[in-house]
């Protein structure tokens, strides 16, 4: 019997008498159901156009009207509540390199859905992987996918945005350059995946790089807002 990832508790499959008679692959669940519950979705139709906030209408926010005009637009899967703070205490700052599977599947599927050929995350600095070892934004991608040719450039020591205050995350200097085997990014639409929207500022960054060498478009995808 397959065990919930966050809760450890036992997480039944229910068979259903179409899905036996459809002869599909039996899918473990790596979460039960009480604990998925616990995340809160955000519905497209009830979110900023612009940043994917959660929000009553489809008007761009608050924060996005005080952007200025860039070529960019990102969609959010969850909202950041507490369930959702818990799940990257454990995956990201404790590194339980497991729990790339709760969201994996929801990720790869939305990003499916956005039919680009080419594919970001957003790089984590040297020093994070000699501490933490992995990128929590890769591990939820598929293996093999080529999506490392962004990079911090060469500080050895910046500051996690998570410890930076608002104002100081709207502050924050270009950190990104391309490498050699970057992809040709002309007239092309671009998707970077990162966990969480905040500020808006280190998905801005990224995507203001991207559109200087030649996109056409970039389309964000996060986790959570």
């Amino acid at each position: 019997m397959p065990v919930c990832l966050l809760c450890q508790r036992p997480s039944d499959v229910k068979l259903t008498l179409p899905w036996v008679l459809s002869w599909q692959p039996l899918l473990q669940p790596v979460v039960c159901a009480a604990c998925w519950q616990t995340f809160t979705p955000i519905i497209a139709s009830q979110a900023c156009p612009d940043c994917g906030r959660a929000q009553p209408s489809r008007n761009p926010c608050h924060d996005c009207r005080r952007w200025g005009p860039l070529a960019f637009y990102n969609q959010a899967l969850f909202t950041y509540n507490d369930a959702m703070q818990a799940y990257f205490e454990q995956y990201k700052f404790k590194g339980d390199y497991r729990l790339r599977r709760v969201f994996s599947q929801a990720l790869l599927t939305r990003l499916a859905s956005l039919k680009s050929a080419i594919v970001v995350a957003i790089p984590v600095t040297p020093e994070t992987m000699t501490t933490r070892g992995f990128n929590q934004v890769t591990g939820w991608l598929a293996e093999g996918e080529n999506s490392d040719w962004l990079r911090t450039k060469g500080q050895t020591k910046l500051i996690p945005q998570s410890k930076k205050t608002r104002q100081d995350r709207l502050l924050t200097a270009q950190p990104f350059e391309l490498t050699a085997t970057a992809p040709k990014l002309a007239n092309q639409t671009v998707v970077i995946v990162d966990d969480v929207y905040t500020t808006g500022r280190t998905m801005r960054h990224a995507a203001s790089l991207i559109l200087e060498n030649g996109a056409k478009s970039v389309v964000g995808l996060t986790l959570a807002r």
